[in-house]
């Protein structure tokens, strides 16, 4: 028997109301506040994305941990990588590592617009 059930993920941001529409752009769904600092994408199918203000973030650094840890990192299943990459980096993602080695590796690796590493994964 389990003893939680999941709620939600919750990103540290500076800017939540921003970083919840990214995901939302990336992801469909209905963004609600409960505060100016606490932003929730609410998803088809359940599931939920919190996005938390926190003044003093500081992006990961992908994929060295030198300066801060790698905290977290989302993957999304993708049909064609093409026009899902057109899509996210015209909401503001930024690419970390495009080089899918020759078709061997099945993921292309992005940081939100605040910093966080999400993967597209395609089949």
């Amino acid at each position: 028997m389990p003893i939680a059930t999941y709620s939600l993920v919750a990103l540290d941001c500076p800017d939540p109301p921003s970083l919840a529409a990214f995901y939302q752009g990336v992801l469909g769904g209905e963004i609600k506040s409960s505060s100016e600092d606490w932003y929730v994408l609410h998803l088809p199918g359940d599931a939920r994305i919190a996005f938390q203000r926190a003044e003093d973030h500081r992006p990961p650094e992908w994929p060295r941990g030198d300066r801060n840890s790698q905290q977290e990192h989302l993957d999304f299943d993708v049909t064609d990588i093409g026009p899902a990459e057109e899509q996210v980096l015209a909401l503001g993602a930024t690419p970390l590592d495009l080089d899918d080695q020759g078709g061997e590796r099945r993921f292309r690796v992005y940081a939100d617009p605040a910093g966080h590493p999400f993967c597209l994964c395609w089949e």
